[in-house]
């Protein structure tokens, strides 16, 4: 095994772009994340290789190692030596669980590849697909990694000749996504393929694995494997296919240096301009070039405040350093400068182009912040979640004294997690915590308890949306005053456009002509797409369409604030609003300012969309959660039994070997006893996960009863307010 090199030595060569590897391990939950990570922490001398496969040493969280599954991603800097040359590798292993699903999305930001781990059984799982959908447009290159091959051979009882079959149609599925997933020119670049070693197999339990160039010079194949395990005789097998070299010899081979990837990846990542000197010194990953960097995390240290990680594009970082906070819009200075060691920080005083440092001392940086050494540098292209919180619980200390600290450490977690959402509810006081689903928030309780809060909890809540399904208005409402008239029409938004918002390629960032091409693009008129007024990021939009009026300039932000009220609080249950286009149809104003203060048009603004809402045939939208249930035959029967009397439907059903797939989806508001109900009626026999899938409307049958308990939750009327309620008469 190679000897452990201290930092100062592995700082010798951070320099050489060309030994230079930024990579994640990215899979679904329990295919063996952390366990492989561990055989790489053991062969740059961080861990015993006497443990690598059981120490979990990457999940450093006590709640981590108890659950045995990775919450947060924790990254680590490696040093190896391969085949007579220096490397360093950063490395961040991710969460796999669909829950933590963001913190997958940032680390990838950071990375140039990402090792695919794939359960030899199980195979390419929901997550799997989602998690190479996002490495894929992040322009993240895969390598893959077919991890237990042991349970073949144990619980399959496969023969040698059929493992290579069932293994080829893992391969060729994941070649499958990344046909439909990559970009066209990155389709053949990034597919993976047994013959360039692009492909390893092994089992890191076992601490073994191989590319097939390790298979040819040790003269073994899968039939030596096979012989192996039913011999019990596995010291050759871990001694002749060490895992890590199989790992990290795919990495040097395949995943490019950050000087080659960033030639291709900023041009997706950032829409600066293309002849500046900042493009130009990302692209050539240039040490001496503007120092610009995209932050994929914070860690906040109980002692030493916030810690900034992330991919630095290009320039030199060092202790001391002065940047400017984009998103921000303020200057910090960088106390130190470290490399991240799992929980521990090497404190390294520089780190150049390349590289992913971890920065002290900027209170204000949060995930998706860009620094830089110069100002007015366009910010880095927003990430793209793949989901959105729907689940929320209400929290309170059982001690009033320690509401501050509950809020103190909300905040800190939102800072780490910016997909848990901390709302505070104006009217009742309550403080709401949103996220991804009941393991996330299960997960955060947890870490408040641990935190010494002791807290008290709601049943989990299910988000819902407000839309409209037609047309309407214009409509008018006059200010209290009743000196100024708003005007207002609305209509539902394309599904298309919704998402372009939620996913922030048309956002309030972006200049006018930027915004009126994407919706021109959309089928807009050219006219309307010039209007944009504001745009609110869960997926709706406010329209300037007035012709000469006066006074508007001065008295539109009034009217977007009560756009960004109506859209909040939506008029069916004060629920966020998705998918509606409102339309500022004509304004009156009147001519004395004293007459149309905020007071007035923000009030007027608010009452006509909410009126013209309620006459376009308003809805509850809820979220559904795509379901897949693996298992053999006969469970198969009673997993659509649980998923229909849940009000779920089945979409799909495919056999492989001797695995059924079922696929299908099933509304969040069913799921609280799902595991429960599962587990109950297959014997605990099914492999089953679910992940959000999209917003549905609420069936009309159960419609009025689901806003009449929101309502009576929030202390609303009982009853939906008419339209006459905000409309009035000329």
């Amino acid at each position: 095994m190679p000897r452990y090199k201290t930092t100062t030595e592995a700082l010798k060569i951070i320099s050489s772009k060309e030994q230079i590897r930024n990579f994640g391990v990215i899979a679904h939950v329990d295919h063996g994340k952390t366990t492989t990570s561990d055989s790489l922490l053991a062969a740059a001398g961080m861990l015993s290789p006497t443990v690598a496969g059981q120490a979990l040493a990457l999940d450093y969280m006590e709640l981590e190692q108890k659950r045995q599954m990775t919450i947060k991603a924790a990254n680590v800097t490696l040093y190896y030596e391969y085949e007579g040359k220096s490397y360093v590798f950063n490395m961040i292993d991710t969460p796999g669980h669909i829950d933590f699903t963001g913190k997958v999305t940032r680390s990838l930001r950071a990375l140039d590849g990402a090792v695919v781990v794939v359960d030899a059984v199980e195979g390419v799982m929901t997550q799997t697909e989602t998690v190479l959908r996002q490495a894929l447009d992040e322009r993240v290159r895969p390598v893959l990694y077919i991890n237990k091959i042991d349970r073949l051979i144990k619980e399959l009882r496969l023969s040698s000749e059929r493992m290579q079959a069932w293994l080829t149609n893992i391969i060729n599925d994941v070649n499958q996504l990344i046909n439909i997933y990559a970009e066209p020119e990155y389709k053949d670049k990034f597919k993976v393929n047994i013959a360039n070693d692009s492909v390893a197999f092994g089992s890191s339990k076992d601490r073994w694995g191989f590319t097939l160039n390790m298979a040819k010079r040790a003269g073994m194949g899968f039939k030596e494997v096979y012989d192996s395990y039913t011999a019990g005789h596995m010291d050759d097998l871990i001694s002749k296919f060490p895992l890590h070299e199989a790992i990290l010899s795919m990495v040097i081979k395949h995943i490019p240096p950050p000087h080659v990837a960033q030639r291709y990846r900023i041009p997706k990542i950032w829409k600066g301009d293309p002849n500046s000197e900042v493009y130009k010194a990302m692209v050539e990953c240039d040490d001496n070039g503007p120092t610009v960097m995209m932050v994929t995390n914070v860690v906040v240290d109980p002692q030493a405040g916030p810690v900034a990680v992330g991919r630095l594009f290009s320039g030199t970082v060092r202790d001391g350093d002065l940047f400017y906070l984009v998103n921000a819009k303020r200057q910090e200075r960088v106390q130190s400068v470290s490399m991240f060691m799992g929980p521990f920080r090497e404190m390294v005083g520089y780190l150049p182009a390349g590289n992913v440092p971890a920065l002290l001392g900027l209170q204000h940086a949060a995930s998706g912040e860009t620094l830089s050494s110069i100002k007015d540098v366009a910010p880095f292209e927003s990430i793209k979640y793949v989901s959105e919180p729907v689940v929320t619980i209400a929290i309170e200390p059982k001690n009033p004294r320690d509401l501050p600290k509950l809020i103190e450490t909300l905040q800190n977690m939102h800072t780490e997690d910016p997909n848990l959402v901390v709302t505070i509810n104006q009217e009742t006081g309550e403080t709401l915590l949103s996220g991804m689903g009941v393991l996330h928030l299960e997960i955060a309780t947890t870490l408040i308890q641990d935190a010494g809060i002791d807290i008290i909890t709601s049943k989990p809540l299910i988000n819902y949306r407000e839309t409209i399904t037609a047309k309407a208005g214009p409509v008018m409402s006059k200010s209290p005053n009743k000196h100024n008239k708003v005007f207002i029409r609305v209509e539902p938004l394309s599904e298309q456009v919704i998402n372009l918002i939620i996913t922030g390629q048309i956002n309030e960032n972006m200049d006018e002509k930027q915004i009126a091409k994407a919706l021109r693009d959309s089928g807009w008129d050219a006219d309307e797409a010039k209007g944009v007024a504001a745009i609110d990021e869960r997926g709706n939009i406010f329209v300037d369409q007035t012709k000469g009026v006066q006074f508007l300039q001065e008295s539109m932000d009034s009217l977007r604030s009560g756009f960004t009220d109506s859209m909040t609080n939506g008029p069916l249950a004060y629920e966020y609003v998705r998918g509606a286009k409102v339309v500022l149809h004509h304004f009156v104003p009147h001519e004395d300012p004293a007459h149309r203060t905020y007071a007035q048009l923000m009030p007027a603004s608010r009452r006509a969309i909410l009126g013209a809402m309620l006459l376009a045939r308003p809805t509850l939208l809820e979220p559904i959660l795509a379901i897949e249930v693996k298992g053999v035959q006969d469970i198969i029967g009673p997993a659509i039994g649980v998923i229909t009397s849940k009000r779920g439907k089945v979409i799909n059903i495919t056999q492989k070997e001797v695995f059924t797939v079922l696929q299908g989806e099933i509304p969040a508001a069913e799921t609280f006893d799902l595991s429960e109900s599962m587990r109950g009626a297959t014997a605990g026999k099914a492999v089953w996960n679910t992940s959000f899938k999209g917003w549905a409307p609420v069936p009309s049958s159960i419609l009025s009863q689901i806003i009449g308990s929101i309502r009576k939750r929030k202390g609303l009327p009982p009853d939906v307010p008419k339209p006459e309620e905000f409309i009035d008469e000329d």
